[in-house]
């Protein structure tokens, strides 16, 4: 600790990595980062993992994929199955989409058909930041 004062940003991002089940030592592969991320969810994750997030050029297993996801970013569906790859059985996706009424937000019937016809199913949303909501992405159980 520092000493600096705490901003709530980076409490809301503490409080959502709990909830998005990250732990120490996972490797995490994020995809679709941009000057607009919130660094205090960035810096959450990475402080419980502890290691730094992998980019989106790694190729090894990982144990859960960050996917930064904006309203004209392409097809949905598509980018799913692309981060499935790598993604180690029982790993999840945390998909971060802009929070409704931000700019680039992405319609919550888009994320369950996406993550349907991907085969995922969504395991609950948390809202992460003042910009951004996460919604937990898994495989259902016995698949794969």
């Amino acid at each position: 600790m520092t000493g600096e004062p705490r901003s709530a940003g980076a409490d809301l991002a503490e409080a959502a990595v709990e909830k998005l089940g990250f732990t120490t030592g996972q490797i995490v592969q994020e995809y679709g980062w941009d000057d607009d991320v919130d660094d205090d969810l960035r810096a959450a994750v990475q402080d419980v993992i502890g290691e730094e997030l992998e980019d989106e050029d790694y190729t090894g297993v990982v144990d859960a994929v960050i996917l930064w996801w904006r309203d004209g970013d392409g097809d949905l569906t598509d980018a799913l199955v692309d981060t499935l790859g790598t993604l180690a059985e029982g790993s999840s996706i945390v998909l971060l989409t802009p929070r409704p009424g931000q700019a680039e937000e992405v319609d919550p019937s888009e994320v369950d058909e996406a993550a349907t016809t991907a085969g995922l199913h969504t395991s609950g949303s948390v809202m992460c930041s003042e910009e951004w909501v996460a919604t937990r992405l898994a495989a259902p159980k016995g698949a794969r």
